[in-house]
């Protein structure tokens, strides 16, 4: 029986390079994310992808995307809890109200509406139970200058995180955090534009390659339901996140 999944901001990034690794092994996946052309991409090369264009915000399209996809898929293994964005570089007394509150709905309230929909579909289908697997930061640990809203955001996700891995347990849902530390999507890229352009004679940013992620979340999901990863921070080697400045 195949595998099935759904992954939130599939369209690019790490969520894409999950989504693809988990179809060329013979997964069926959900692809969730704003961007239905993207999507159409990734399905149009593979016969396991399932194209859900929705907004993470939204609840009402996201219970639509996963009712769609349990029509199709018939139960719900894995849940890659993804989309996020790093919002402005700035200090707190720079960042509008609208920013902050940006952030906050799509990297905590559109982790939580997935994850709400990911325990309900995991606590009722038979056999009972599934993973989520929640995209967290290093900078749940150690933040960044200048990144209040996406730090303050990270940390939140570890309490999510925390609370699913306790309340699953009755029910056989594992739920764990990863903390990818660069790895080179284009989200680093913009961030690594924007430190550049601050400090142009800064060291430069250590990165690491996204299939290195890729393969970190991969031992994660294929894990049995008996073992969970309950953090794991994955990171490029050099980059300055421990020891003294």
């Amino acid at each position: 029986m195949s595998r099935c999944a759904i992954v939130t901001g599939a369209s690019s990034g790490i969520g894409r390079a999950v989504a693809e690794r988990m179809l060329s092994e013979g997964w069926t996946v959900g692809l969730i994310a704003r961007r239905a052309g993207r999507l159409g991409e990734i399905a149009a090369r593979f016969p396991g992808a399932v194209a859900l264009a929705a907004d993470v915000t939204d609840p009402q399209a996201l219970q639509a995307a996963f009712s769609r996809f349990v029509q199709v898929a018939g139960r719900l293994d894995l849940l890659f809890n993804n989309a996020g964005m790093f919002g402005p570089t700035a200090t707190i007394d720079e960042v509008s109200p609208e920013e902050w509150n940006r952030v906050l709905g799509l990297n905590l309230s559109g982790m939580f509406h997935a994850a709400r929909l990911a325990f309900a579909q995991m606590r009722r289908q038979s056999p009972q139970g599934g993973r989520i697997i929640n995209n967290g930061s290093v900078s749940a640990h150690a933040p960044r200058p200048g990144s209040v809203c996406y730090t303050t955001t990270k940390h939140a996700v570890t309490g999510l995180t925390k609370s699913l891995a306790l309340d699953g347990r009755a029910f056989d849902i594992a739920c764990g955090q990863i903390d990818i530390g660069n790895a080179r999507t284009d989200m680093i890229a913009d961030l690594i534009a924007r430190q550049k352009h601050a400090a142009p004679d800064a060291p430069p940013v250590e990165t690491m390659a996204v299939e290195d992620a890729v393969a970190s979340v991969m031992h994660m999901a294929e894990l049995p339901l008996s073992a969970n990863v309950l953090f794991m921070t994955v990171m490029a080697t050099k980059m300055p996140f421990v020891g003294r400045g």
